[in-house]
């Protein structure tokens, strides 16, 4: 079973033109669902700009996201060479959307502690524009209380969620933690464009 396809009808009467999203990938084995992300917001009219964690890159390429988004993906800060103004800023500015999936128990705690060792938590700083998070983990690690207060303090400064699910995961487990289906992400994803 392919559980990353949408059903192609998913976009037919949700349009999104001219909104930009800013969409982060962070390490996770469940970022190949990215690139169906991608690939229905941009059905929908939106113009997607792909932000990736290092750790992203290894499971899913960047070049599969540039094709997919007809935009260039930012992966680190030395990709900004291309104007005066920082690209993660330009980004943060742009974006009508921050949306991030999936997002690992490292970058939940990175936004939730206000660090930015990567693009996606300087983006994320820097954005006044709302931000929609789909986590993606084991389910210990979503369990954690650290990973809770984290969850907790995201949501009292207005992130959004599409909550994990239930099913099997990487690790072998069954549990919570498995990344939402890309249909909750995208339908969530068009409730905050078009509120």
């Amino acid at each position: 079973r392919v559980d990353c396809l949408m059903d192609s009808s998913a976009t037919v009467d949700k349009n999104i033109s001219g909104k930009v999203v800013v969409l982060g990938i962070s390490g996770s084995i469940a970022a190949y669902k990215a690139a169906d992300l991608t690939s229905e917001l941009r059905k929908a009219g939106a113009d997607v700009f792909v932000v990736m964690s290092e750790s992203a890159t290894r499971f899913i390429a960047p070049l599969t996201l540039a094709t997919l988004s007809r935009n260039p993906v930012t992966t680190s800060f030395w990709d900004e060479d291309s104007g005066w103004q920082p690209g993660h800023i330009d980004l943060a500015d742009r974006a009508d959307l921050f949306l991030v999936a999936p997002a690992t128990a490292n970058q939940l705690a990175n936004f939730a502690n206000g660090q930015a060792p990567d693009v996606l938590g300087a983006i994320y700083l820097a954005t006044r524009a709302p931000v929609l998070i789909a986590p993606a983990m084991n389910g210990r690690m979503f369990d954690h209380a650290a990973t809770q207060r984290n969850l907790k303090i995201l949501q009292e400064r207005g992130v959004r969620f599409v909550d994990p699910i239930v099913g099997e995961l990487a690790c072998g487990y069954e549990g919570m933690g498995k990344l939402a289906a890309v249909t909750d992400i995208f339908n969530e994803a068009y409730s905050v464009l078009s509120g």
